[in-house]
């Protein structure tokens, strides 16, 4: 069987790939230390999208862009109706739920099953518009990596090793993403408190350094297939990801 560090070899060979110093981070073992969060970031647009997402009614979207965020992304608020009104949970009302989803082109533009971003992403939308809230939609494909890297990544894969050791043989960290942005995003829409829905526990860990209260993590589906299984164990060994996998093939 042929070494994935092969795989490696010839993705540079026909490419003249050569993974970029600069893109290098810490292990996810050793983080670099983030400095609180101040609120910059502003509204800049809101416009009304109806969302079709399959079977059923389509969906009353308000979707919101910024200004003054800091990686100078630009990152997406998709809101709904039915959301509390700024500050709601300092008066005692529920907090908004909020999904935080990571920008994924193949799995929700192409639906692919090598990943589970597709159905995460409509099960997100559909929940947070039942409950109320936001899904903020940032722009950090491939955990940060970039499309053409995480696509280099799954040719590693085949080749037998992880998303996380994919990402090292490339040079890159397990995980670049930074939630700073979207701590900005939600002191902007007046959510100091929330519903956070996931099963990622970085995510309510980096919002809490930034000072967003989670008052509760709501747990995401399950949706795993036999082309994703391994990327989803992964997930839960490495990096504690709350998937309950034995569930999802009983």
């Amino acid at each position: 069987m042929k070494s994935p560090l092969n795989g490696l070899n010839e993705i540079n060979g026909l490419t003249g790939l050569t993974p970029p110093p600069a893109r290098r981070a810490p292990a996810r073992g050793a983080p670099a230390p983030r400095a609180r969060t101040t609120e910059g970031a502003r509204i800049r647009n809101e416009v009304r999208i109806p969302l079709h997402l399959g079977g059923g009614p389509a969906l009353d979207a308000t979707v919101t862009t910024f200004d003054g965020l800091p990686d100078g992304l630009e990152h997406l608020a998709v809101r709904f109706p039915a959301a509390p009104p700024p500050r709601a949970s300092r008066t005692g009302a529920t907090p908004p739920l909020v999904r935080l989803h990571s920008e994924c082109m193949t799995g929700d533009v192409f639906g692919s099953a090598r990943c589970d971003c597709g159905p995460q992403l409509h099960e997100a939308l559909r929940q947070v518009a039942a409950a109320g809230g936001c899904l903020l939609y940032l722009r950090q494909e491939g955990r940060g990596i970039g499309l053409y890297n995480k696509l280099d990544a799954y040719r590693l894969q085949d080749g037998g090793l992880d998303t996380y050791a994919a990402n090292r043989a490339l040079g890159l960290a397990d995980d670049l993403r930074d939630y700073t942005g979207a701590a900005w995003m939600l002191r902007a829409l007046g959510h100091e408190e929330i519903d956070l829905l996931t099963n990622n526990p970085d995510k309510p860990a980096q919002l809490s350094a930034h000072g967003i209260r989670v008052r509760r993590v709501v747990p995401t589906g399950v949706f795993a297939n036999r082309h994703n299984l391994r990327y989803l164990t992964a997930k839960v060994t490495r990096t504690a990801h709350t998937i309950d996998l034995e569930g999802a093939s009983r």
